[in-house]
C-alpha cells in the first residue's frame, strides 16, 4: 500500500485550488462574504462525498450577524464513534478590496494574498489530504468530521459552543492555523481576555466654550496608557481599537476603545481580569466590561502523544520539528482546555499574518499537507 506521506501532491494543481479560496474575501464582520467562501468549501467537500450542514450564523454580542458555519462528516463504516475533528476558520481580519492591494501571487517560494496563511493555506491542505487519501484508496482508521467556523478572529462568539459540543464528541482535534518556522507546531496556547472600555465626557463648543467641557478622548488616551503599562512578564495588556467623538468642533461626549490581556497562566491572567475591572470609575467616567474568552490550554500527556507522531511524520517528510506552547489565541484554546487531545499549527508555515504582506512559504504547502496526510491515515 502506499505510504500516505508519498501521496502525489502536486504544489501546482494546489496553489490553483487555493487561488480561488483566497480571491474569495471573507472579512469576519461581512457575513454574506464569509459565506460565499463557505460556498467554496462546501462544494469541495461534496465532491469528498462529505455529508455538510450548514449551521445558520448568529449575531455577536454587539448584534452583527456572523456568517454560517459548516460541518461536514465524511463516510464511515464507524461514523458517530469518537474520531477526529479538524477544525478551521475561514474568516480574516482583512476587508473586502485587500485583494486588490495584495493580490494572489507567487514570487519564488513565497505565495501572497489575504488569508493565504491564516488560515486558507491550513484549511486546504487539510481537504486536499483527504482528497488524495480517498484517490488512494486509503481509508482512514477513525471517523473525520471538518467544522469551519466564521468568527474565530473576534474570540468565537457565535462558534464556541458548536466548537466545543464537536470537540465533546472527539477523540483528537487537529487545527490546521498558521505553523511555527521551520516544522514547528502548537501543543499549547495562553490564555487571552478581551475588554470593552468607554469613556463619557462633557460635550461642549470646542472654539466658543472649550473649557466647559470635558473631553472622553483625552480620558480615553490618558487610560490606553495607563492599560499599556500594566505589562507584566506575567500578563500583557494592549488596547488595539479606539474610537471617539463626532465633530471636531465638539469637546467628545463618547470614546470607546477594545483591549487584550494575554497570559501563560490562567491564574495570571485572573488577577489581570481583576486589576483591568478595577479601573472603572464613576468621578471619571470610565468603564470596563469583560469582553470573550480563551481558556489557558496546557498540553496533557495525551497531546503531548499526538505530538511525538507528528514529529515522526515530519522526520519522514524530512523537514525539522518542534513543538511549543504560544500566545496568539485559536479556537484549539477551547478544545484543549476541555482535556481533548489537540495539535494547533498543523497549516503552512508563512509570515506578516494580519498585514498588507501575508505570505506562506510554498516549500511548507507541500510538506505540510503530506503529514497531515500521514496522520489522518495513522490515528486509530
Amino acid at each position: 500500500m502506499t505510504n500516505p506521506t508519498d501521496l502525489p501532491f502536486d504544489t501546482d494543481a494546489m496553489l490553483a485550488g487555493l487561488r480561488g479560496w483566497v480571491e474569495c474575501e471573507s472579512p469576519t464582520w461581512d457575513a454574506a462574504a464569509v459565506n460565499r467562501m463557505l460556498d467554496l468549501a462546501t462544494r469541495d467537500l461534496s465532491e469528498l462525498g462529505a455529508r455538510v450542514e450548514r449551521i445558520p450564523g448568529a449575531r455577536d454580542p454587539s448584534g452583527v450577524m456572523m456568517g454560517d458555519m459548516l460541518r461536514a462528516r465524511l463516510p464511515h463504516p464507524r461514523m458517530g464513534e469518537p474520531g477526529i475533528l479538524i477544525m478551521g476558520h475561514f474568516d480574516t481580519v482583512h476587508p473586502v478590496g485587500t485583494i486588490a492591494v495584495n493580490p494572489f501571487r507567487r514570487e519564488g517560494d513565497k505565495c501572497y494574498g489575504p488569508g493565504v496563511c491564516d488560515m486558507k493555506g491550513g484549511n486546504y491542505i487539510a481537504l486536499e489530504a483527504l482528497r488524495q487519501l480517498a484517490r488512494a484508496g486509503i481509508a482512514t482508521n477513525l471517523p473525520v468530521t471538518i467544522l469551519f467556523t466564521p468568527d474565530e478572529e473576534i474570540g468565537s462568539p457565535t462558534s464556541r459552543a458548536l466548537i466545543e459540543a464537536e470537540a465533546a464528541r472527539a477523540k483528537v482535534v487537529l487545527v490546521p492555523e498558521p505553523g511555527l518556522q521551520g516544522g514547528g507546531v502548537t501543543s499549547g496556547r495562553y490564555a487571552i481576555a478581551r475588554y470593552n472600555l468607554k469613556t463619557t465626557g462633557k460635550p461642549s463648543h470646542a472654539g466658543a466654550r472649550l473649557s466647559q467641557g470635558r473631553s472622553a478622548i483625552r480620558e480615553m488616551a490618558k487610560r490606553v496608557l495607563q492599560i499599556e503599562e500594566m505589562t507584566t512578564e506575567a500578563c500583557t495588556f494592549s488596547v488595539g481599537v479606539f474610537h471617539g467623538g463626532t465633530w471636531v468642533n465638539c469637546v467628545s461626549s463618547e470614546a470607546r476603545a477594545e483591549a487584550l490581556s494575554m497570559s501563560k497562566r490562567q491564574e495570571d491572567l485572573d488577577q489581570g481580569v481583576a486589576a483591568m475591572l478595577a479601573l472603572s470609575d464613576a468621578e471619571t467616567g470610565f468603564e470596563v466590561s469583560r469582553g470573550l474568552t480563551r481558556p489557558v490550554w496546557e498540553p496533557s500527556e495525551a497531546t503531548l502523544k499526538l505530538a511525538a507522531m507528528v514529529e515522526e511524520l515530519h522526520r519522514e517528510v524530512g523537514i525539522g520539528f518542534t513543538h511549543k506552547s504560544q500566545g496568539g489565541g485559536s479556537d484549539g484554546n477551547f478544545t484543549g482546555a476541555m482535556g481533548i487531545p489537540t495539535i494547533d499549527g498543523l497549516g503552512v508555515e508563512g509570515d506578516m499574518i494580519h498585514t498588507l504582506q501575508e505570505h506562506m512559504d510554498v516549500p511548507s504547502f507541500l510538506a505540510r499537507a503530506r503529514v497531515m496526510a500521514g496522520l489522518l491515515a495513522r490515528l486509530e
